[in-house]
């Protein structure tokens, strides 16, 4: 790819030079002739035996801008072998690139790996692992993408598609008609004009192009528009000139301006560059999210993390821009990062500084308000390849779109793609253990089943002889979670999943409770609910504290084991009347009746609640017989029989 359109965003007039000498050659490298130059500095390093590190790194870079990274190659590794542990950051980071570049990823990740150590920055370390393990994942996946080299490129530089309704705008080096104004010095073509295509929406090709704009045409750059949903509004990038003549700054660089207008009857009126455009730096590439609130572009200008960073302005709905913000770097390298594309909350961008296939990736971050990013994921193939992969756009019903490449088999310098994108089924991983709740051991064969929120079973699995379980649910989704095996309780839980894909909740456990561990048997075969004696007050039938913590145990009982089906017994100690005590039991019952229903039971479930006074004494403690409180206290009780399960 032409470094120039996409990463520096300068243009410096020069002439083409024809010596060859050193001095010549660092000349063509200072007025950004980098084809020239990388020609010049390869004639001169074949006839010096000990050239210095700074010719070296300029034969280097000059390959580098004009995208041959073979020779780039060639030439960091000469460098690296002098200088090692000396490398600048951005000649790692080329060095880097240009291995990727010839699919020597085995390499490139040995150098990383040291120049990450060497700088033991954690934070960086870290995205490295992420990126890396997500690009390792996705070679074991199919990809999300077809893609598609079009018929309407040339073999020139043709690129950076965007939406204009039903048409797409794009920026070509094809008019040699401009021949004329000079060649750009940079990779020896014509400059850029912007042109407009019809598109077939049956296979998203390309067809018709002709001249965008003409009263806006220039003999320099214009490249990279973006336009509001209606079409009428636009921006897009130029060389910056005053009377039709290049304004350079203090290194006789000519920067790129951002410009707003908006479209009437085929032309641009009420044209003017946004505030933020400065002779000093370049400012382009920019990209209207979907709504017109925002303003994404790509700028060099000072206080950014890397050679080129990727801004944002908030626009008021009077058309007011906000201050350029920074997208930071969780986005920004000390790379290039560039043509942003905003749609559905995801910000696309393309990359050298994010861990890649090589040159320039495309990759995607979510972004939540205020600034904040999730960490970037690259693509993957076919959308990204060794060389540079930029200028992507993708229609907010996310099926379809346009990227640019310099990959190999294209037609061009830089070739525009359609691709289409097949639905992603987007899916999380649950995992965790079942337990015995009494016990705390695994439970193996636990039944765990994923229901919907229709209550449909989306997902199962039984648990492994250690208790563990994992299953696959959709995304972005509240997901309930039952728990069964036989003669056990069900557990239940609730989760709800994320709208990233393929990641893992983990620890989601379930502790069921065997029906043996809750019942208790007499003599006679009969189950009762093992509780702790329902003790109540002396001459009172309210339920006290310790009423229900044991009675809290019945309903856990009644809840987990929804077949089971009691009768209440209720009794009083010998002391009192025998009529009396007969009542009182019986508001007993009646009493925990009430509580149990208040606490979910259907009261279908309870087939009776009785009080039996002080005719089923469990001590000695009858009429007459002298006993202590406690001993009394033991016969004002509750049972719970078990007549069905």
């Amino acid at each position: 790819m032409k470094r120039t359109y996409t990463i520096c965003l300068l243009w410096c007039l020069t002439t083409a030079y024809s010596q060859t000498n050193l001095k010549k050659a660092d000349a063509l490298f200072n007025d950004y002739s980098y084809a020239d130059a990388a020609k010049a500095y390869e004639e001169c390093l074949q006839n010096i035996k000990s050239p210095s590190a700074h010719t070296i790194k300029n034969a280097a870079d000059s390959y580098y801008y004009i995208s041959d990274s073979q020779n780039a190659l060639k030439w960091y590794k000469r460098l690296y072998e002098i200088q090692e542990n000396n490398l600048t950051d951005l000649s790692y980071l080329r060095y880097i690139q240009t291995m990727k570049a010839v699919m020597d990823y085995d390499d490139a990740n040995k150098i990383t790996l040291e120049y990450l150590e060497k700088k033991n920055d954690l934070e960086e370390i870290k995205r490295y692992k992420y990126q890396k393990q997500q690009m390792d994942s996705l070679t074991l996946k199919k990809p999300l993408y077809a893609i598609k080299n079009l018929d309407i490129n040339t073999d020139l530089s043709d690129f950076g598609a965007s939406f204009y309704n039903d048409k797409i705008v794009f920026s070509s080096a094809r008019d040699t008609t401009h021949f004329s104004n000079g060649l750009y010095s940079w990779n020896n073509e014509p400059y850029l004009n912007l042109y407009v295509a019809e598109r077939n929406p049956a296979d998203n090709s390309l067809f018709n192009p002709t001249i965008f704009l003409p009263n806006i045409e220039t003999k320099y750059h214009d490249a990279t528009t973006t336009f509001d949903a209606k079409g009428q509004t636009m921006y897009y990038s130029t060389n910056i000139t005053k009377k039709k003549k290049l304004v350079v700054d203090d290194t006789k660089t000519n920067n790129f301006q951002i410009i707003k207008g908006q479209i009437v009857d085929g032309k641009l009126v009420n044209s003017e560059k946004v505030f933020f455009s400065s002779e000093d730096y370049s400012v382009g590439q920019p990209s209207l999210s979907e709504d017109g609130k925002w303003l994404f572009f790509a700028s060099d200008m000072p206080g950014g993390y890397g050679e080129t960073d990727l801004y944002v302005v908030q626009i008021a709905d009077d058309g007011t821009m906000g201050s350029p913000k920074n997208l930071g770097p969780k986005i920004n390298t000390m790379g290039e990062d560039v043509f942003p594309f905003f749609c559905n909350g995801i910000l696309y961008f393309s990359s050298d500084g994010h861990y890649g296939w090589g040159n320039l990736d495309i990759y995607e971050s979510k972004f939540s308000g205020d600034l904040k990013f999730s960490t970037p994921k690259n693509l993957g193939a076919p959308i990204n390849s060794n060389k540079d992969d930029f200028a992507f756009i993708i229609n907010c019903k996310n099926s379809f779109g346009y990227f640019s490449s310099n990959r190999a088999q294209g037609k061009g310098n830089d070739d525009i793609y359609s691709f289409t994108k097949r639905p992603l089924v987007c899916t999380q991983s649950i995992s965790g253990t079942a337990f015995d709740r009494k016990s705390t051991l695994p439970l193996k064969e636990v039944l765990v089943r994923a229901y919907n929120s229709h209550d449909e079973v989306i997902a199962e699995a039984n648990t492994d002889d250690l208790g563990k379980y994992i299953i696959k649910v959709p995304c972005d989704s509240i997901i309930k979670m039952i728990a069964t095996k036989p003669n056990y309780s069900n557990d239940e839980k609730t989760v709800e999943t994320t709208d990233t894909y393929n990641t893992e909740i983990k620890d989601i456990d379930f502790y069921l409770s065997n029906y043996n561990d809750l019942v208790i048997r007499d003599k006679k075969g009969v189950e009762k609910v093992d509780v702790n004696p329902i003790y109540f007050d002396y001459d009172k039938f309210d339920i006290t504290p310790l009423a229900i913590e044991e009675l809290s145990k019945v309903v856990f009982l009644m809840q987990k084991f929804p077949k089971v089906i009691i009768k209440i017994e209720s009794h009083t100690d010998s002391r009192g009347k025998d009529q009396y005590n007969l009542k009182l039991s019986d508001n007993r019952a009646k009493a925990t009746l009430d509580y149990l229903i208040k606490s979910g039971i259907d009261s279908s479930r309870i087939l009776s609640a009785i009080g039996y006074g002080e005719s089923r004494l469990i001590n000695k403690c009858s009429n007459g017989v002298k006993c202590t409180e406690e001993e009394h206290l033991i016969n004002r009780r509750s049972d719970f029989i078990i007549i069905a399960k």
